[in-house]
């Protein structure tokens, strides 16, 4: 084989196609747009979903459900797995370094699958009724977490306004 011989496949290569270029061409005349019409003119066109004016289907249906912005980055542990956490007191720092839950997770919840043989105190994590049980009889204990009020994460933001007496009237 020298280099002056190498070729594309047979049927790799296609001619582009070259539109309004006569009858023969079979993209002649109308250059495939058809008669008439939005579609058929210079810059005829619109935005997807678009129905001609007809109220589209993506305003018609009613909206339903929400996904909360957090749910990637809240984990289950099973309860079976606390064995291999190397240490007795359990937080979400000792499962990433125990390789439990990614290192990007925010929130933890231990559900009641497999056995718990081991004594452990659980704290900042959210615990199902069985795990929590089945931890509890192990002689281990879960501490229950602290719901921080909303309207508390607001007024840190600056987006709420602070519970009590209105601010005095400007004269």
């Amino acid at each position: 084989m020298e280099l002056n011989t190498i070729k594309p496949a047979a049927g790799s290569k296609k001619n582009r196609r070259r539109v309004g270029r006569g009858i023969g061409s079979g993209l002649g005349k109308t250059a495939g747009r058809g008669h008439k019409g939005q579609k058929s003119r210079a810059g005829g066109y619109h935005k997807v979903g678009f129905e001609g004016g007809q109220m589209p289907l993506q305003r018609r249906l009613p909206k339903r459900g929400f996904l909360a912005v957090t749910i990637d980055k809240a984990v289950e542990v099973r309860s079976g797995d606390l064995r291999k956490v190397p240490v007795d007191t359990i937080d979400l720092e000792a499962l990433k370094k125990a390789g439990l839950v990614p290192a990007g997770t925010r929130r933890a919840k231990i559900i009641l699958a497999g056995k718990v043989e081991k004594a452990f105190k659980i704290s900042g994590l959210g615990a199902s009724k069985g795990a929590k049980g089945a931890i509890e009889k192990a002689g281990g204990s879960v501490a229950d977490l602290v719901a921080v009020p909303v309207l508390d994460k607001l007024v840190a933001k600056g987006k709420g306004k602070p519970a009590g007496k209105p601010a005095p009237a400007a004269k």
